[in-house]
């Protein structure tokens, strides 16, 4: 099953879910490691596969939306409450935006940096810059954005990660089962035990 169904997640939704959010996870790691390497050779290797990263999560993301808009979303389990379904709904808006906003404010560092180091994307191609201001004031003001925009994101995922493991083990609905496996959900909303 590819496409979604009424009750559950199709394969290429859930491909996308788990490689996109696996990749961001491990930029967010990425990125906490790079500017704490004294080694210049080393960390501008890792700034060149973070950037790259990066783009592939712009890309990847953008492809995700497509996908979105054209298939069926799930209907949630009856076992969701109302406040549920609003901080759901608002967890899965700030995470659409994050896969956008901090590639691109990631971008915005490097187009602005006075240092004019190009973007190697995984040694294939030359990224070009954005057409911003370049200057220290600037790089520094993405810089700021990128980091703060990437942890508040880390910890809006982190939230919805334990929300997951919270519907699977304590409630015991379909939440998590129907993005692991492209099935219907069987069960009445409840998982077998």
């Amino acid at each position: 099953m590819l496409r979604n169904s009424k009750e559950s997640f199709g394969l290429i939704s859930i491909l996308f879910h788990w490689i996109i959010g696996l990749i961001f996870i491990g930029q967010i790691a990425l990125g906490y490691l790079m500017v704490r390497v004294s080694d210049f050779t080393l960390q501008f290797n890792l700034y060149q596969w973070h950037k790259s990263f990066g783009f592939l999560v712009l890309g990847l993301s953008t492809l995700r939306l497509l996908w979105k808009s054209a298939n069926l979303r799930p209907r949630d389990p009856a076992t969701l409450s109302p406040l549920e379904r609003v901080a759901a709904h608002g967890a899965h808006v700030i995470l659409y935006l994050s896969l956008f906003v901090v590639p691109l404010t990631g971008w915005a560092i490097a187009s602005s940096s006075p240092l004019r180091i190009p973007t190697f994307m995984f040694d294939l191609v030359v990224i070009p810059s954005l057409p911003i201001a370049i200057s220290d004031s600037a790089e520094a003001f993405w810089s700021a954005s990128h980091a703060w925009l990437a942890y508040l994101s880390a910890a809006v995922a982190m939230l919805h990660i334990l929300a997951a493991l919270h519907h699977h083990f304590w409630k015991r609905d379909t939440i998590l089962l129907r993005m692991l496996a492209p099935r219907a959900v069987r069960n009445g909303g409840r998982h077998a035990t």
